[in-house]
């Protein structure tokens, strides 16, 4: 950052290096996304596969539709676009994962099992460390004690996971009668399909985790039952209540919850739409909703209870302008392909009813425009101009306004549980700990509706946080950080100019002849290795030798995205930890220079190190590992 005078800069140390992995640095559970990119690059899709599956259980469903927040963060994005790493997960998972296998549940543990080892980037959540754990005699370990999990979405299964990798015996209590909860019955099939989650699930199980279907807790089991029967309780139950509307005639008969709504396509339970819908909403969960409305048309009417008969036309409407919008691109691009109208702007007043036999029937809404959606603080704080109105005739109104929890099994009082409203529990956001012992939360009901990536690290957490309180000891990471010179160091030709591989996808006309079709096509293998040699591997960093530099300035001059400049020590903005640096050389500033460098230019071209004529630059390869030791909680 660069100010009249002087440069604000930042000394190489432990966080720095993490950080410049900028797509590992950002995944919730630090999956290598780096690393398996590269193994893609270079044709070894085994081992991309192991990277991507060693932190994450369910790598499989992640690599259909993961909001990728590595992609967000990806330094190529500053350059064009960021690498898809998304969709180059599912193409190595499509070889060696859950996809690849017709009996997952008996075959894919023992294979990733067997070859589970120590790589070049390995965190916390690691696979590993969970199969060294039962034979590190440092830690206390389990005795099969029982541990009830409610919920068994992303967050429940991967604390079940974990649970019984460590040795204990975990139970998951869902009260849908297919696990996977909102994997299941929220995310609709033509982006997941079914027999891929149940693949997954199967995994799951085969380490040890017992699910129980239909039944739900508050009915058909208490929560006191479950804190007497189990050594600990985790809630990870996500926020699956569509959230409602205060607005006039709301509770109409043809308002409909939107995750409600796609609960019941999921479980083919009977759904009566009118010809004319209107979905509520800007984010993913509403194109969800919408894009389902438009292919229930095509449904075969033997796999339903009653036909949605002649739906001809959906209208998306939200708040916020079309650059605000909070859905992925890629969701509003193919929803405008499939026939969603998309009204941007507008917020709904009223829904206008017409009356029958004493009920209120909709028959439309009405919606006010939209002049502001956030404040200058990027708080949502919406302003309406109320001389503007629009109104939408329809029969039907989906309602994708936001999701919250269903506690209602809980008493706070009598479970002796903080809550911060009937939808919220106090926690401790890094371990999830509520304030009763031994009762942990994870998920969406932790947090609020997040990403699947975000829920995974989350019950992977709330697993570690129950052995806390069982055992007594924090499992507390240990990190070896190390860099290592690479000879030769070369790149893919021409890969700062490749442009990003379109991920291949149906027709919009392919794309509605079935509920189930597969957007999504994914990537052949010439388009994965392609995409993946875009990636600038920034696990790589130029290591400069003060003691070698002659001061040339060919660094600088050879630099193809003028990341560095050479200036003197007077141009540097003070801070501690530089004048840290100069005490420790015990020289004088004015006789000093510093070669600064912009981390979001470099493309780790390796034309530095080339030009240097002292060897002072070596592109070296950046490694580190975290370790589970001990510790008193």
């Amino acid at each position: 950052m660069v100010d009249e005078a002087r440069y604000t800069v930042r000394m190489g140390d432990r966080e720095y290096w993490r950080e410049q992995i900028k797509c590992q640095f950002a995944c919730p559970v630090h999956t290598d996304a780096r690393g398996y990119v590269r193994a893609i690059a270079a044709g070894d899709y085994e081992r991309a596969y192991l990277i991507a599956r060693g932190p994450n259980p369910l790598a499989s469903l992640c690599g259909r539709i993961c909001g990728a927040p590595c992609e967000a963060a990806c330094r190529r994005g500053t350059i064009d676009q960021p690498i898809s790493i998304r969709a180059l997960k599912r193409f190595v998972c499509e070889k060696f994962g859950s996809d690849a296998r017709k009996d997952a549940g008996r075959e894919l543990f023992p294979y990733v099992k067997s070859h589970t080892e120590a790589r070049q980037c390995d965190d916390l959540d690691e696979l590993s460390h969970l199969l060294e754990f039962l034979a590190d005699a440092e830690f206390p370990k389990p005795t099969c004690e029982r541990i009830a999990v409610i919920g068994s979405g992303p967050a429940g299964l991967a604390a079940a996971h974990d649970l019984a990798l460590m040795g204990f015996r975990p139970t998951i209590i869902e009260m849908e009668p297919y696990p996977a909860g909102m994997l299941y019955t929220g995310v609709p099939g033509y982006r997941l399909p079914r027999e891929l989650i149940r693949a997954e699930v199967a995994v799951i199980q085969s380490v040890g985790v017992e699910i129980r279907c239909n039944t739900q807790v508050g009915k058909d089991v208490s929560f006191a039952d479950l804190r007497r029967d189990f050594s600990a309780v985790i809630i990870a139950c996500g926020a699956k209540r569509s959230r409602a509307l205060p607005i006039p005639n709301s509770e109409a008969i043809g308002v409909v919850g939107g995750v409600d709504f796609l609960r019941d396509v999921a479980l083919g339970k009977q759904v009566e739409l009118g010809q004319r819908v209107v979905v509520i909403g800007g984010g993913n969960v509403a194109y969800d909703v919408a894009r389902t409305v438009l292919r229930q048309e095509e449904y075969d009417v033997s796999r339903t209870a009653a036909r949605m008969a002649g739906v001809r036309q959906v209208n998306l409407v939200c708040l916020e302008s079309l650059e605000e919008m909070p859905a992925d691109t890629v969701e509003i691009v193919e929803g405008h392909e499939e026939g969603v109208i998309r009204h941007n702007g507008w917020g709904p007043k009223e829904v206008l009813v017409e009356e029958r036999n004493g009920q209120k029937f909709a028959r439309g809404a009405r919606f006010v425009r939209c002049t502001q959606v956030y404040d200058e603080n990027k708080r949502f704080a919406p302003k309406f101009d109320e001389s503007s109105t629009h109104d939408i005739e329809c029969d039907t109104i989906l309602l994708s306004v936001g999701q919250s929890a269903d506690l209602s099994f809980l008493d706070a009082q009598r479970d002796g549980i903080e809550m911060r409203s009937p939808q919220q529990i106090v926690n401790d956001p890094t371990t999830g700990t509520t304030s009763a012992p031994g009762v942990f939360i994870a998920g969406d009901v932790a947090y609020g509706p997040r990403l699947m990536i975000h829920a995974i690290a989350s019950g992977k957490q709330a697993a570690r946080s129950a052995y806390r309180f069982l055992r007594g000891k924090e499992i507390a990471p240990e990190e070896v950080q190390f860099h290592f010179p690479i000879e030769h160091y070369h790149r893919e030709k021409n890969y700062e100019r490749r442009r990003r591989q379109h991920i291949p996808t149906l027709s919009a006309e392919e794309r509605l002849k079935s509920p189930t079709a597969l957007v999504e096509i994914g990537y052949s293998e010439d388009q994965a290795v392609a995409e993946a040699g875009r990636c600038l591997d920034c696990g790589i960093n130029t290591i400069f030798d003060g003691e070698r530099c002659i001061l040339c300035g060919g660094c600088a001059d050879v630099c193809p995205t003028v990341c560095l400049k050479l200036v003197s020590y007077d141009r540097l903005g003070e801070s501690a930890e530089l004048q840290a640096a100069v005490r420790d050389l015990g020289l004088d500033p004015s006789d000093l220079s510093a070669i600064i460098k912009d981390e979001e230019r470099c493309i780790r071209c390796g034309l530095c190190a080339q030009r240097c004529p002292t060897t002072a630059i070596t592109m070296e390869q950046f490694n580190f590992a975290k370790e589970w030791k001990p510790c008193p909680a």
